[in-house]
């Protein structure tokens, strides 16, 4: 192999790419490169790994063969090498993209010595032709780029990837190899350097701090498609990226953005190529500012613009999220990084993950156990996130992520701990965590009186704390695995050995507690990208309730039946003026606009005029149609007097979810008949003293109602069913 002499990498660099400088360590990898030396480079997103092997490959002899895991990232180099030089054939691909005639001129390019940089898939390297192929041509290295994808403990494992190492060596070339990769633990770093049999390689690591990145972590709740066009608009005309799970959600939500005048596509790999590779262009070409798309979507994507990355699902892995918010702020200006974040998510993976082979659902659930931890945790984002890379962050704050912005509170937690842990046990470990939950907190529930677990020593021992407390202490105990959930039996919580430990011997445990992101003002809502949300309204706020307090009266009906208190607020925010505006707010359905809706229409109109308010175009958010069909089936089987536990069953959803959701319709406006059920399960006597109750409440509390009729007469169930047929008869 033949290095040419009469060059200064300098030179070159700025001849042929036009910079006048390396960054980092780029110019010791080339070196290392041209020296024949094996090389392996960790490099977060944007630090300039393709110039680490570019440049080399067109210094040496013969053609570098690039490995490369998207036919779109290789298109997009090999056009930007092209850019460079005069000759087409300097770069191309060897992918099933390609016709037979493309072929044949990549083939005859290759043999005359033009090309040299050719990227190939795994898979097509591996094809017998291709392997006999290459044994003909003069390689001057192989460069293996998103090499994590080699490692099974990488955020995106391949199989194929760990065939490299033999069909190289197939080949028969005794030539370097460079392998290239954003992301890399130390653990996944071992696993890609024994695979590729490179122990000895020279090694360069380059800080994973960003400084520009802004890491922010935010609860998810129903709002979320609202939550994400406030931000956009507020961000308008910047470009960003969208990261669901699943395809599903992609198409959903690239269509909401549209039909709310926002200029997005969607990215999958279950579209088809041409329309991946459309979709692409347009955001690279700014036709489009928003992508929305799954992880198919950025690797080794050349936009160095991305102002804002957004999760609207919580990434399976730590090494994933950092991958995919790296896609922001490249060129080192502005990068914000939201995570919506919520552990009905992180149970949804947990159940996904019992289908997959045991040593795959190992694997799978430490990195998501990871993933928990950073979401929840208290410390400096990007503290937490270089320490999972293997670096330490020297500071102690950042001044650029939520948690050292707005520090969450912290607590001693010894005392719930163990009062969870022997909560656990007392009940055989055999529930899940809604139960031990309202053991803990002394409530009645129907389930509680079967098993007569109010008479155990722990019922409402932890009364003074709330469900969501206690669910937040749960959850920081199975990060800390003092708690395991069983997996044969999904979601029954057992105590650990490490738990059976602490129960002997406690110590002190600082817990976390959340941030409240319902209600932050809007002066202290997160700097350095988050989004300022508007407050209610408080004038409007009042004379709403005035308003529904005067139809209450005059309809002979509690006011909640009116409208709920969410609803008015919501109201007092969006200045909804239309009908079709109002059946866009929280809890108002198409009934429920129609039969209450034009005074308050009325009212809102004319204080907006009175006022001279600029209703804030980013709180109007039109819905496209909900294609989950749970609520039309939830309709439907009642109408067919299906019985409630049967449809929860078919569902596979708790029966308290599914009264959530019937909650959910009534109050929007739909009248649904439930007395089919109701008679079978709940005494007559009972009924009509819960309905004479609401006849006369200030509130729809079922706190409340428990308290004034009694917690060991009634159950929370019987008194929420109760409620929905009140509100279906007189509400709606």
């Amino acid at each position: 192999m033949a290095i040419k002499k009469d060059f200064s990498l300098h030179d070159l660099l700025k001849k042929i790419f036009g910079f006048e400088y390396f960054k980092g360590n780029q110019e010791a990898i080339i070196n290392s490169v041209l020296e024949g030396r094996d090389t392996f480079v960790i490099m977060p997103t944007g630090g300039g790994k393709s110039m680490c092997y570019q440049l080399p490959a067109l210094i040496l002899d013969g053609t570098a063969i690039i490995i490369s895991p998207l036919i779109a990232l290789m298109k997009n180099q090999v056009d930007a090498i092209r850019n460079f030089g005069a000759e087409h054939g300097i770069a191309h691909v060897l992918n099933s993209s390609l016709s037979k005639a493309e072929i044949a001129q990549v083939r005859q390019d290759l043999i005359s010595g033009k090309t040299k940089l050719l990227y190939v898939a795994p898979e097509s390297l591996t094809k017998e032709e291709n392997i006999r192929f290459f044994q003909e041509i003069d390689i001057s290295f192989y460069a293996i780029d998103e090499a994590h994808c080699i490692s099974e403990w990488g955020h995106d494992f391949r199989p194929e990837y760990r065939r490299l190492r033999p069909i190289i060596e197939a080949i028969g070339k005794k030539v370097p190899i460079i392998a290239l990769t954003a992301t890399a633990t130390p653990k996944v770093q071992q696993d890609i350097q024994k695979n590729l049999n490179m122990l000895d390689a020279n090694i360069f690591k380059s800080s994973f701090d960003r400084p520009n990145l802004y890491y922010e972590v935010r609860h998810k709740n129903e709002d979320i498609a609202k939550e994400v066009i406030k931000y956009i608009k507020i961000n308008s005309g910047k470009s960003g990226i969208v990261y669901c799970l699943s395809r599903k959600k992609v198409e959903e939500l690239a269509e909401t953005l549209q039909v709310n005048g926002i200029k997005a596509l969607p990215y999958h790999a279950g579209l088809d190529s041409a329309t991946r590779i459309t979709n692409q262009d347009k955001f690279l070409m700014e036709d489009v500012d928003i992508i929305v798309a799954t992880i198919a979507f950025g690797m080794g994507i050349d936009k160095p613009d991305v102002r804002f990355v957004i999760h609207h699902d919580i990434p399976k892995s730590l090494e994933g999220y950092y991958q995919e918010t790296g896609r922001s702020g490249r060129d080192d200006g502005e990068g914000n990084c939201i995570t919506f974040y919520s552990y009905d998510d992180i149970q949804k993976l947990e159940k996904f993950l019992k289908s997959k082979p045991v040593a795959e659902q190992e694997i799978a659930t430490q990195l998501l156990l990871e993933t928990v931890a950073y979401a929840e945790s208290s410390v400096c984002r990007r503290k937490q996130l270089l320490h999972y890379f293997g670096e330490v962050y020297k500071h102690e704050s950042c001044q650029n992520c939520d948690n050292c912005l707005h520090p969450k509170t912290k607590f001693e937690g010894k005392e719930y701990v163990l009062l969870a842990l022997e909560t656990i046990l007392a009940v055989k470990q055999i529930f899940k965590v809604k139960h031990i939950i309202n053991i803990i907190t002394g409530k009645n529930s129907a389930t509680i009186k079967q098993f007569k677990h109010n008479k155990l020593e722990v019922f409402g021992k932890g009364m003074e704390k709330d469900e969501k407390f206690w669910n937040a202490v749960i959850r920081q105990m199975l990060i800390e695995r003092l708690l395991v959930k069983d997996i044969d039996n999904y979601g029954l919580l057992k105590v650990s050995p490490d738990g059976m430990k602490y129960l002997k011997k406690p110590t002190s445990m600082m817990l976390t507690m959340d941030h409240d992101y319902e209600n932050v003002e809007e002066d202290d809502f997160f700097a350095g990208g988050g989004v300022k949300t508007s407050t209610t309204d408080k004038t409007l706020f009042a004379l709403l309730k005035d308003l529904r307090k005067d139809i209450s009266r005059k309809e002979g009906l509690p006011p909640f039946v009116i409208f709920q208190d969410p609803s008015l607020e919501d109201m007092a925010i969006q200045y909804p003026i239309t009908f079709d505006e109002l059946k866009h707010i929280t809890g108002v359905g198409v009934g429920k606009a129609q039969k209450y809706g034009k005074p308050f229409l009325d009212l809102i109109a004319q204080y907006v005029e009175d006022n001279e308010i600029i209703r804030p175009l980013d709180m109007v958010v039109k819905s496209v149609v909900n294609k989950s069909g749970l609520k039309v089936y939830i309709i439907q089987n009642i109408d067919k007097k299906i019985a409630l536990d049967d449809l929860a069953y078919a569902k596979n959803i708790a029966f308290d979810e599914l009264l959530t959701e019937i909650e959910r319709i009534v109050s929007s406006g739909t009248k649904l008949e439930l007395y089919y059920y109701i008679n079978e399960y709940i005494d007559p006597s009972h009924q009509e003293e819960i309905f004479d109750y609401f006849k006369e409440a200030e509130s729809d509390s079922v706190e409340d109602a428990l308290k004034a009729l009694g917690e060991n007469e009634f159950t929370e169930d019987e008194i929420r069913l109760m409620r929905i047929t009140f509100m279906s008869e007189f509400g709606n």
